[in-house]
């Protein structure tokens, strides 16, 4: 989710649950975590992580169904199984989609894979982070300017890490050091940056939430840096995704715990599974069932009956449309005009 919605109110009649702040900033404990992880790895372990673990967390098919992909089904499942969200959605859902099949369709002839990789990258990254710095903004209050500033100081510091790490195999060692070297003065400035705006900043949660994503992005540079690509992707995969949950589960139980009104919950309901498992199950679910066995069931059914079989389907058509629709919706579904506003309220 992309969140401008913090300054929700707090006192609509159909909202019982609450999103808590203090438990969005516990989530950034994974940032001390991965750090400890790093500094026993390299004084107790014998550099056990760094030689043993992926590049990426995704390469480990428990955390993609734990992570990354299931937040996105849900975000899906979301706007589809509420007909009056589908229907308010409904011609952005489309021309979005238009657009990205005739994108895709002309970028793949026109531009290199690395150029289209990059452009995704780029939209991942910013998703990610406006995300954490959207929900940050209504409690730090920082003037425009500021808030702009350090969100894209740390977009475009995250989009270098982000190529540094994916892309490290095929980069030369000068275009390596220059990558290193343009996240590393993005980073510095975004610390002097925040230093320099915590006086402006009144409370001592909106503090917190501002040197929070500030660490989360100077964590990662360093933690790539010492080639811990595992864990440097782990931390802001970690909060940005319980983070979108949070806001699910919330949205979810007061929609549906007075009255089920969707399919889904209605069969819940039936069965007596308590409202805040029934979006994160169900997706995880759906997640491990697409990661694991959709690409072979995709390319033996489309061998049966075109004999010819098409490779990577469901990880690249299926998961890579939902994700790239998940970053396009998630910026105005949860903005001040919009339905899903009815059921959020923020505990302080």
């Amino acid at each position: 989710m992309s969140a401008q919605v913090v300054s929700a109110s707090n006192n609509q009649d159909n909202v019982s649950m609450r999103v808590s702040f203090r438990v969005i900033l516990a989530l950034y404990s994974i940032i001390p975590i991965c750090l400890l992880l790093q500094v026993l790895d390299i004084t107790s372990w014998g550099g056990y992580l760094k030689t043993h673990l992926p590049v990426s967390p995704s390469h480990f098919i428990l955390f993609q169904v734990l992570f990354g992909t299931p937040h996105i089904i849900a975000s899906a499942l979301l706007i589809t199984t509420h007909s009056d969200y589908f229907r308010h959605f409904q011609r952005k859902i489309i021309l979005m989609s238009i657009a990205l099949a005739a994108f895709f369709a002309v970028g793949s002839q026109l531009l290199s894979y690395r150029a289209l990789y990059i452009m995704v990258a780029s939209w991942t990254v910013y998703h990610v982070l406006k995300q954490q710095h959207g929900i940050a903004r209504g409690v730090c209050r920082l003037p425009e300017f500021y808030y702009q500033l350090l969100l894209w100081l740390s977009v475009v510091a995250g989009i270098f890490i982000y190529i540094g790490i994916f892309l490290h195999p095929s980069l030369t060692d000068q275009q390596t050091e220059w990558v290193q070297l343009l996240a590393g003065i993005l980073c510095c400035v975004l610390i002097i940056s925040t230093v320099w705006f915590d006086r402006v900043v009144q409370s001592g949660s909106g503090r917190l939430f501002m040197w929070a994503n500030s660490l989360l992005v100077i964590t990662s540079f360093y933690l790539y840096v010492q080639q811990y690509y595992f864990l440097a992707i782990l931390v802001p995969r970690i909060i940005h995704d319980a983070t979108a949950y949070l806001f699910y589960v919330t949205h979810d139980y007061n929609r549906h715990h007075n009255s089920p009104d969707n399919v889904i919950y209605r069969f819940t309901a039936r069965l007596n599974i308590p409202i805040v498992i029934v979006l994160p199950l169900i997706s995880f679910i759906l997640a491990f069932f697409l990661q694991s066995y959709g690409n072979n069931l995709v390319r033996m059914l489309t061998g049966i009956l075109f004999g010819h079989e098409i490779y990577n389907f469901v990880t690249l058509g299926v998961i890579g449309y939902l994700a790239l629709m998940h970053y396009y919706t998630e910026a105005f579904t949860w903005k001040k005009d919009s339905p899903y506003r009815r059921y959020i309220g923020f505990k302080q």
